[in-house]
């Protein structure tokens, strides 16, 4: 079988480690940036420019070649300052013009869509992909019409509905977290127990490597988790453990921490940090696929990377 993939979004966070991680198992990788660059001393990758994806794409001229693609590109986060219908252009119509090209082409899609397709940043109970998708903002209704479109073009593919990833290069949320485990002094989160489904970065990247080669994992949608759940206490914890230090977490009533979050104007934070969000994973799982790092493993080389 010829093995050569295009994987778009290939200069971020998620994508760099893609790449490397499918080069190292034998793949041809075509990286598409919008600023490409070539990945030093690595004959397999071949990096090209990725064109502005709220426009119409040339899709055939980068799949030329191919036999599968990794889609990462889009915008990744949830604000308010970017107009709903850019969500749409990107994150839902350029899917669905990929999925016909590809179609076209016998090419097969693993579309890296996220957990917001499916629920919100909480939800009371596990969540499944036998629920119904209930996306809250454009952000996440935008993923779940990028992945409608896909399955309406038909041929070859996979969704991948991924939780809040995590790893070495990582930014955001779990970067400010990792800040803050870094500091000497006692934090007052001890008293957060509500669990969070995290993602280790080697295991999303493990994740799409087994859904590209998988042909019983063709035509579904899956949620890709870690098997732990911890609590950001835990959390905090283990990144203190991977430094050499205890946990020094002090417990707080919430209802004080979420009032002084609220006055600094972090209130969605504060919703992040003391509500649940917890997945099942068992449906890709039941396809084979299995976590190859532990979370305790994926924090501490998380937290030593960043503290090196």
């Amino acid at each position: 079988m010829k093995r050569v993939v295009l994987v778009t979004g290939a200069a971020g966070f998620v994508g760099g480690h893609v790449v490397r991680h499918l080069a190292a198992e034998g793949w041809t990788v075509r990286a598409a940036s919008r600023a490409p660059a070539a990945d030093a001393g690595d004959h397999r990758v071949e990096a090209v420019r990725l064109p502005d994806l709220s426009r119409p794409v040339d899709w055939p001229a980068l799949l030329d070649g191919v036999s599968h693609v990794v889609h990462l590109a889009g915008i990744a986060h949830s604000t308010a300052q970017i107009p709903k219908e850019r969500y749409q252009a990107v994150n839902g119509e350029a899917v669905r013009t990929l999925g016909e090209a590809a179609r076209d082409t016998d090419v097969k899609v693993v579309f890296v869509s996220s957990v917001r397709a499916q629920v919100g940043p909480v939800a009371d109970s596990v969540v499944s992909e036998t629920d119904r998708p209930a996306p809250i903002d454009a952000y996440g209704a935008s993923k779940l019409q990028g992945e409608r479109g896909l399955a309406e073009a038909g041929g070859r593919w996979v969704i991948l509905r991924p939780v809040l990833v995590y790893g070495p290069g990582v930014k955001g949320n779990m970067a400010m977290l990792a800040r803050l485990a870094r500091s000497p002094v006692p934090l007052p989160l001890g008293g957060l127990q509500a669990c969070r489904s995290l993602l280790g970065i080697d295991n999303l990247a493990g994740a799409i490597s087994f859904a590209l080669e998988a042909p019983a994992a063709d035509g579904g949608t899956f949620l890709v988790a870690d098997d732990e759940a911890p609590t950001v206490a835990e959390l905090i914890a283990n990144m203190r453990q991977a430094l050499g230090r205890g946990p020094r977490l002090v417990s707080v009533p919430s209802s004080l921490l979420g009032a002084m979050l609220g006055t600094l104007g972090k209130r969605e934070a504060w919703q992040r940090l003391s509500g649940s969000l917890v997945v099942d994973n068992a449906a890709l799982k039941a396809m084979g696929w299995r976590p190859s790092a532990s979370l305790t493993d994926g924090i501490a080389n998380m937290t030593k990377d960043m503290s090196a």
